[in-house]
């Protein structure tokens, strides 16, 4: 694949990037089929799982729902794409991942600064008092598990339909976007608010946006580069690009 030159211009001078990625980059890890064909989630909407109420009303059906997810995410490896985006840290001062997905497939991948929009799957807090805990640590035999110091619900550490976005991630998310040189947009339509203020910001502070995306998006008449294909082809590529740059 042969890139534009202004592109290869901008990775020769960048120093700051930022990859914003959505569910497009995991698709290629095997996640987006959560609920199997013949399996009983295909009879429930995941808005009517994914919320507060609902976990209220029925915590052991939403709890299994979701130790359904982590044990596809859990069996799922980080593919090219994500590989890729964590060697770009050998190459530049400084990469920060903003990411919409909950899998941990960027840190599993060797990504070390990253902002998780939505969470993290393999996280979970109590709903009382606020005790963190990691999936591999609680007890799941007897349903949704109980918090050890004050006995309330165990909820997964997911953004659920109706509430905020983490401020303190949103909030470090911007700022990297900000002073970015390069802002890439990965396997996303980037249409959901208020996430895409992440790469609108990039834009408007004068990095150079770039989309990745198997198809073009709504999204893409604001992007300065759009390249179509799947994220684990064009990332590594672009990825020898910059090995060459360093070696010239």
């Amino acid at each position: 694949m042969e890139f534009k030159q202004e592109f290869i211009e901008k990775l020769t001078n960048a120093k700051r990037i930022v990859f914003f990625t959505g569910a497009g980059i995991s698709v290629e890890s095997g996640i987006s089929t959560f609920r199997g064909k013949d399996g009983i989630w295909n009879k429930l909407k995941p808005e009517e799982l994914a919320n507060f109420n609902a976990f209220l009303k029925n915590p052991d059906m939403v709890w299994e729902w979701y130790q359904h997810r982590r044990q596809i995410i859990h069996e799922a490896k980080p593919n090219p794409g994500h590989i890729a985006i964590a060697e770009f840290q050998n190459y530049f001062e400084d990469v920060t991942v903003v990411t919409q997905n909950i899998d941990n497939l960027h840190r599993r991948a060797g990504s070390k600064k990253i902002f998780e929009l939505h969470g993290n799957i393999e996280r979970n807090y109590c709903i009382d008092c606020g005790t963190f805990y990691n999936s591999p640590d609680l007890d799941i035999s007897k349903g949704v598990p109980k918090c050890k110091n004050c006995g309330g619900l165990i909820r997964p550490d997911v953004v659920w339909f109706g509430e905020m976005l983490p401020q303190d991630e949103y909030n470090s998310g911007e700022k990297a976007a900000e002073s970015s040189d390069i802002c890439f947009v990965v396997g996303t339509s980037a249409v959901v608010y208020p996430a895409v203020y992440i790469p609108m910001t990039a834009k408007q502070s004068g990095a150079y946006l770039v989309e990745i995306n198997i198809d073009t998006t709504e999204f893409s008449r604001y992007a300065d580069y759009s390249i179509l294909g799947e994220a684990g082809k064009i990332l590594p590529l672009i990825l020898e690009e910059i090995k060459k740059i360093r070696k010239g």
